[in-house]
């Protein structure tokens, strides 16, 4: 069976985009109407830059969410079929769109106000996040409470097996990597962003989300959203709503959303966006899986036949 995913920040290229919306008139009203709904000009940063302003939050993630939504509906003009979506942090958001949970007019506005709440939760300077490569969630976990000595200390992302990424303040996360190093990581790699993203310390940024979130209509998904908070396939919209506030200030368990997507029978990941990131996450984690990525239209063309058969699981 077939499943899309969707990166999260950090898959932003300057000229995404750009081919799908100069080859068909829908897409150009679509961005058209995604300038005006956010009363700036996104998609030409998308298309021309500058980098180092695509690269900021507060343009990087509805600039991502464009992007990929895109991506799905070009996807349903194709008639691919597919029985479930999951997406990476933000990436959550268009796997919610895909799987028909709400309109990308309020996704957009939701995303944008997720970005300025997330630019400005915590002071600058106070945060950090760093990937620790080749230990097992078991130690770091324990690592990140040894650390929780100098400040708060937590697992931000379990990515694949020898890949998590911690988060917390400056001064926790650089024990916790310091001790991550002494207990035989192979790298320790200290990430540009402007925040401690997926920790307590987005606590402020869940309650500006919160009221907005209030104000925007979900409903039930047609097929299973397999949600970070805890990997499960999801459906209900007050679902849906609550574990996207939750996901702020809580572990992107994306380890656990694929074994439990291969376990309930998916097998074929098409991974839309503006650039290939999870699909290599995702043969680490179920190496039988059979992996795909679309980021211009032109690839839509030559998807491999990716099993049309009845879509339909049965995920309890």
């Amino acid at each position: 069976m077939n499943a899309l995913v969707f990166p999260g920040q950090g898959s932003q290229k300057v000229g995404m985009a750009k081919a799908i919306v100069e080859s068909a008139s829908w897409a150009a009203e679509m961005a058209d109407r995604t300038d005006q709904i956010l009363g700036r000009p996104l998609s030409a940063l998308c298309f021309e830059g500058p980098e180092n302003a695509l690269k900021e939050t507060t343009n990087t993630q509805p600039a991502i969410f464009f992007a990929s939504a895109l991506l799905v509906d070009a996807i349903r003009r194709a008639g691919f079929p597919f029985g479930a979506t999951a997406g990476h942090s933000l990436g959550e958001y268009a796997a919610i769109y895909a799987a028909g949970a709400a309109s990308y007019e309020d996704l957009l506005r939701l995303v944008d106000e997720r970005a300025r709440a997330m630019e400005t939760a915590c002071p600058s300077g106070t945060g950090a996040m760093a990937a620790v490569m080749m230990l097992n969630r078991e130690q770091i976990e324990a690592i990140c409470e040894e650390a929780s000595t100098e400040g708060v200390c937590v697992v931000a992302n379990y990515n694949c097996p020898g890949q998590i990424v911690i988060s917390g303040e400056r001064d926790a996360v650089a024990k916790a990597s310091e001790l991550a190093r002494k207990k035989g990581a192979r790298r320790v790699i200290p990430l540009e962003v402007s925040g401690p993203f997926h920790s307590p310390l987005m606590s402020g940024a869940r309650e500006r989300l919160a009221r907005v979130l209030g104000g925007i209509d979900f409903v039930d998904s047609r097929v299973p959203v397999y949600t970070n908070v805890d990997g499960e396939p999801t459906i209900k919209a007050a679902d849906l709503k609550r574990k996207l506030l939750d996901q702020l200030t809580s572990s992107v368990r994306w380890e656990d959303s694929i074994q439990r997507m291969h376990q309930d029978g998916f097998r074929n990941f098409l991974e839309l966006g503006p650039s290939k990131v999870v699909a290599g996450l995702i043969k680490k984690i179920v190496p039988d899986a059979n992996t795909s990525f679309v980021g211009e239209p032109q690839a839509i063309l030559s998807l491999p036949s990716m099993g049309c058969e009845n879509q339909s699981a049965s995920v309890g």
